[in-house]
This record gives structure tokens, sequence and C-alpha cells, in this order.
């Protein structure tokens, strides 16, 4: 979608040290991982793919995990299916919060590591727990996933993007172990387009952004799949809550015409409503993406 391509955003590179150094320690502890289970947001799996994603995994198994499957349609997850498997992976949706796909994706990593003991096993050594890392934006579902993994709460999980900082390895079953890593987000955000779409979704956490062009940007991309693709949709989600229609409007525009239909003009406030509901799931099932085939 070349929409968003337009908007020159006040994106500060959200950088911290904590997260160069727990890149460096994860390159160390990924030597001694066997699978890597790539978390990525099922509203915006594109632009929650790291750009450095296939050096980490090299040749280690991958299992691509897309989290909050709840918030998209079911005809939604379809095309994505169909995507990512004609790109030869199978993607794993979970509702980490809920549960929903788990089981799947314990099995997933098992059997990536079947084989790493099969070796093993050649080679007259014992077998081992198969050791997997979870890696994926700030935000995505990490923490809930991995809790849900170990049936119990072991991992602090914060609203604050960035809070899980230490690299710490925990026991899943006698088969698998987890590595939790923190959050990474590239050293720079060069795609704006997709930086927009991950401010949206509050993905990229502290980054500082102004909230009246991203709730812009959002209801631009709303119009977009409106009529590219009405079906990915629950109706006309903004029509549906505001009692106004966007299909007419530019992203701005929207902003201001709603401000004073409902806000007594305020649109700063006005901004922060749309993004805080489309975040609560309020606004319905709303991705942000479709594959490229069905834009």
């Amino acid at each position: 979608m070349g929409i968003t391509q337009n908007y020159k955003l006040n994106l500060i590179q959200w950088y911290p040290g904590h997260i160069a150094k727990a890149e460096k320690n994860l390159k160390e502890q990924l030597k001694r991982v066997d699978v890597i289970l790539e978390v990525r947001d099922a509203r915006i799996p594109l632009s929650t793919h790291h750009p450095q994603m296939k050096e980490w995994v090299g040749n280690k198994a991958r299992v691509l995990v897309l989290n909050r499957v709840d918030m998209i349609l079911p005809q939604v997850r379809s095309l994505w299916t169909e995507y990512f498997q004609a790109q030869g992976e199978v993607p794993y949706f979970t509702n980490a919060q809920q549960g929903q796909g788990i089981t799947a994706i314990a099995k997933a990593a098992q059997a990536a590591g079947v084989e790493l003991n099969q070796r093993r096993k050649e080679r007259g050594m014992l077998p081992r727990p198969v050791r997997a890392v979870v890696i994926g934006f700030p935000n995505v579902g990490k923490s809930a996933l991995i809790n849900r993994l170990l049936g119990r709460r072991v991992v602090e999980s914060a609203a604050r993007p960035g809070v899980t900082r230490q690299l710490r390895w925990v026991r899943i079953s006698d088969q698998l172990e987890l590595l939790d890593a923190p959050g990474v987000i590239p050293s720079r955000l060069d795609n704006q387009a997709a930086a927009v779409k991950l401010a949206i979704c509050d993905d990229i956490g502290e980054a500082s952004y102004d909230n009246q062009l991203i709730a812009g940007a959002f209801v631009d991309i709303l119009n977009e799949l409106q009529e590219i693709n009405p079906h990915a949709l629950p109706g006309n989600p903004l029509l549906s809550r505001y009692d106004l229609d966007s299909i007419i409007h530019t992203g701005e525009a929207y902003l201001h015409l709603l401000a004073e239909h409902r806000y007594k003009g305020d649109v700063e406030r006005t901004a922060r409503q749309l993004i805080t509901d489309f975040r609560k799931g309020l606004l319905g099932t709303i991705p942000l993406e479709l594959p490229p085939a069905h834009v």
C-alpha cells in the first residue's frame, strides 16, 4: 500500500543502550540455540518482520508465529496462510493472551529439534532438550506466548515495550528450553510506511511520533482497504463507531470533522481516542496490511 509513503513522520530512532546491548547479547546466545520462534503481529505481518532475521536464523530451524489472530477476520487469516505457504512457509496463528494455538507452537519447536537429537544419537551423544528462542518487535506478545508455553506466569510482561531486558533460559519440558529475548527493533526504521503501522499498533513503543499524523494515516489506510478489499474489514468500522463516514475524506480532514462532531474540536484528543479505540479492538477486527497479491 503506497499511501502512507507521503507521511513525513517525526520518528525518533528509539534505540536505547539496553536494546543495543541486548542485541549483542542475543547474537552470543544464538550460537547455543536450535530453533527460532519469530513472533509477528497478525495485523501487520510484513511490517513486524525484522530486517536482520535472516542473518540471525542462518541455517537454524525457524517457526513463524503470527500473534493477535483475534484481531483479524478469518478470511484475512486465510489470505496470509496462502501467501506464506506460497513462499514455502507455514504460519502458526496464536492469540497468546487467550492461549489459542500455543500447543501447535510447542510441537513445531520440538519437531524441529528431533533432527538435532537424531544427529546427536548418531554421534553417540545423549539427547538434550531443544533450545528455542522467541524473537520479535517489542509488544508483539512474546512474553504472553512464553507464559502460555510454560503454563505459568514467569516472564514479566508490560505495556511498555522493551521491558524484558535480561536474557534467561526457561525450561518448558524435558524436550524444550526457551530463551526469552528482549524486543528487538531495527537500529533504523528506514521504511516510513512500515514505521507508521508499527506506531499505530504500538509495536515501536516509546518512539516519538505525532498522534495526529498517525491517526490520519490510520484513517487513510482504512479507506484504502475499504476500496480494495472490503471483506477484510468488519463493515464500515468508523461509521459504526462514530456515526461519521470517512470514505470521502482524507485522514487529516476526517480527524478534524470527527473532532467537531464528537470532541468539541479537540483534534489531539480525537487522534488519541481513535488510536486507542483501534488498539483496544473497539473498532472491530482490522488488519493494516494484506498480502501483496491482494492489495
